[in-house]
């Protein structure tokens, strides 16, 4: 049967340019790998005839003698992709053309591609610090200092790891790659190397201070500026203030975590603030004044109207809670609670006795409802 033009194997125009056929390939790759078609038996020939076509066409060489003669370019054991005689690719063909992709599909979570020999330092742990604060701190802003525990660079060695000012060496087992590639049949497996745990570099004589990491753990005092406005959950990052890389690697990051207490007088929503205020049933009937605190550590007067019932809320604008990025400030609500009085005199009871006596609609909650209640039994009785 004739082999399938190579092009139209790996779905490209012939035209196309070097980055569109590795492209076409790698989707290739991952659309017919055998271990994702389990139930398709054509698969594996099918990885194998794109894995030949891309072994011609991604080299230059191969390509132009591909593009003048075709496959036939290949054939009496002049070599190219398709093997001896057009025989198809034997199994090391197959596992190096693999291979050679095997960076381009993994090579970002593995570490990116793999070049010389060289330090392979590790960046240090991001940290995470939770902060609790007050709603008045978060109302004003501050300046805090923290102690972080965290890994520091080892001042006698430098960061290196090595002792006495001498050099860590490249590893014997990787080569400075930090990765040790092993081959089981069509497939390369890559793995961290054993010798040198993937820093690429081994060292002959550690330093005794740090034991060769380039670290050490030590406490770190902070001075953290919490901005106003701040609440439950908002997120401060120090640039630079994590932990010291192994070997010299770059510094990881702090993270503030932000968490407000709860307050004995105020309830926040974003930038607004609830106050509950108990006021007694004279003052919800007649009306009156009451004075309110303010987050701010001032006070404001508040006039409540005649007849005002529990949950009744009056707005205090601008008393609340700046906001983070400006935007100025939210609002400040007190609701009221009609308290019923405890512990009443015998004098107390008998006017309230007395006020009871004195019938009057005067309670429009209490006639809605009833009126309600009997509409009810009404058309129960129906």
């Amino acid at each position: 049967m004739a082999k399938r033009d190579y092009y139209e194997t790996l779905g490209v125009s012939k035209g196309a340019s070097a980055d569109e056929i590795k492209k076409a390939y790698r989707q290739k790759a991952k659309e017919l790998h055998p271990d994702r078609n389990a139930d398709n038996p054509k698969a594996e020939a099918q990885f194998k005839e794109a894995n030949e076509a891309y072994e011609v066409l991604k080299d230059a060489d191969k390509k132009a003698a591909y593009d003048r003669f075709g496959h036939a370019a290949f054939e009496g054991g002049m070599g190219g992709g398709g093997g001896p005689r057009g025989g198809g690719m034997g199994q090391g063909d197959f596992a190096s053309a693999f291979s050679d992709v095997f960076d381009d599909l993994f090579g970002d979570m593995m570490g990116g591609r793999r070049g010389g020999a060289g330090s392979r330092a590790q960046r240090g742990n991001d940290l995470r610090y939770n902060l609790r604060i007050n709603l008045e701190d978060a109302y004003a802003g501050m300046s805090k200092t923290i102690n972080v525990p965290t890994a520091v660079s080892c001042s006698s060695c430098k960061g290196t790891g090595a002792e006495g000012g001498s050099e860590p060496q490249t590893c014997p087992t990787c080569s400075g790659m930090g990765k040790v590639r092993a081959q089981q049949g069509f497939f390369t497996v890559e793995r961290t190397c054993p010798t040198c745990n993937g820093l690429g570099q081994t060292i002959k004589d550690p330093c005794k201070s740090c034991h060769g990491a380039g670290r050490i753990e030590k406490e770190k005092s902070l001075s953290v500026n919490i901005p106003a406005g701040v609440e439950t959950g908002t997120r401060i990052r120090l640039a630079g203030e994590g932990e010291a890389g192994m070997r010299g690697g770059p510094t990881g990051d702090l993270y503030i975590f932000i968490e407000v207490n709860e307050h004995a007088l105020f309830e926040r929503e974003s930038t607004n603030l609830f106050c509950r205020v108990p006021v007694s049933i004279a003052s919800a009937a007649l009306g009156g004044e009451i004075e309110v605190p303010t987050i701010d550590g001032g006070r404001s007067r508040v006039k409540i109207p005649e007849g005002s019932q529990t949950g009744r809320q009056m707005r205090l604008r601008g008393k609340g809670m700046p906001a983070l990025r400006g935007g100025g400030r939210g609002d400040m609500f007190i609701e009221l609670q009609v308290e019923t009085p405890v512990n009443l005199t015998a004098r107390q009871k008998e006017i309230l006795k007395e006020f009871d006596t004195i019938k009057a609609d005067n309670n429009p909650q209490g006639s809605s409802f009833f009126s309600s209640v009997k509409s009810f039994w009404d058309s129960m009785k129906g």
